[in-house]
């Protein structure tokens, strides 16, 4: 199944240097999910010739403004492309008033349905459950109620292993409840237990967005342990590691440090400062720390592993 980021806006609070401010469309399975919604988001969809069409779901991780001024665009063009279908925004206590006040003053009357769903900055919550994935808020440590998000795959059909269904033969009742994970009991009283009939289940992947937080090495590594790929923010490199507690921000090397914790395969980092011409330096920072770790750069697809 594919499961991959594409990044949009790579920069924090300044569009600067030709980076854009956060935002992310993941791609899984049929279904695109847009994290967080900087502005200009649309236009880098455009851009970079990515589908939006498909995008059921927004996630808005806090109300500071480089990481939602692109919302109501792209509400806008979905109306004037003339959706009907329903659009479901996952965001902070606030974002709907915003979204509704705008709307009002503009006298717009969409052409879809907008279901708004809050997000609870206080502790991990399951969100969103489809057939083959499901997504989890979790807090964040910011200046403002700020949530991750955290989109995990969901266990598919099991393959069948076709050596034992030659030795030995089967109902397709049994075959479908074993590939569906559970034992089956035959009409004789026979058990036929999964691990003898089917292939090892493959390794489930996941990715964990934390988009703005201070350097949080208890709490958020237990919101997001074995998660398989990780994007955290490195809004600064070690010269101004004072600066980024100050502003409830994260180094680089923080980032490292944080995907070693979770034992992560994958670390993307990002939400670069406008101080940061060359972002090489912050790479190589949490690379120290974090060997598998990549800088975002707009328009890069990054698979989940």
């Amino acid at each position: 199944m594919e499961f991959n980021v594409s990044i949009l806006g790579s920069n924090s609070a300044i569009p600067a240097h030709g980076r854009n401010q956060t935002a992310q469309l993941v791609n899984i399975g049929l279904s695109s999910i847009l994290l967080d919604c900087g502005e200009g988001t649309q236009i880098q969809l455009r851009k970079f010739k990515l589908k939006y069409g498909r995008i059921d779901y927004i996630f808005i991780s806090h109300l500071h403004g480089d990481h939602y001024f692109g919302l109501m665009g792209m509400i806008a063009t979905f109306h004037l492309q003339k959706r009907t279908k329903v659009l479901t925004i996952f965001g902070p206590n606030g974002l709907d008033e915003i979204i509704t006040t705008q709307l009002k003053y503009s006298n717009t009357r969409l052409n879809f349905p907008i279901r708004f769903v809050k997000t609870n900055p206080e502790e991990k919550e399951l969100i969103l459950e489809e057939k083959k994935y499901k997504v989890f808020s979790f807090p964040l440590k910011h200046r403002l109620p700020c949530t991750g998000f955290l989109i995990q795959e969901k266990q598919g059909l099991l393959n069948m292993n076709k050596a034992k269904l030659l030795e030995q033969k089967i109902s397709v009742e049994a075959i479908n409840t074993l590939r569906a994970g559970k034992d089956f009991l035959s009409v004789d009283g026979k058990l036929l237990k999964v691990e003898d009939f089917t292939l090892p289940p493959k390794p489930l992947r996941s990715y964990a967005f934390c988009s703005d937080t201070i350097y949080d090495p208890v709490d958020l590594v237990n919101h997001i342990s074995n998660a398989t790929t990780i994007y955290h923010e490195a809004t600064f490199g070690d010269d101004e590691a004072q600066r980024a507690t100050e502003t409830f921000h994260s180094t680089a090397r923080q980032a490292g440090d944080i995907a070693s914790k979770v034992g992560a395969k994958k670390l993307l980092i990002g939400h670069y400062s406008t101080r940061y011409l060359d972002t090489t330096p912050l790479l190589e920072q949490a690379k120290l720390i974090f060997e598998n770790t990549y800088a975002t750069e707009e328009g890069v697809n990054y698979i989940i592993d």
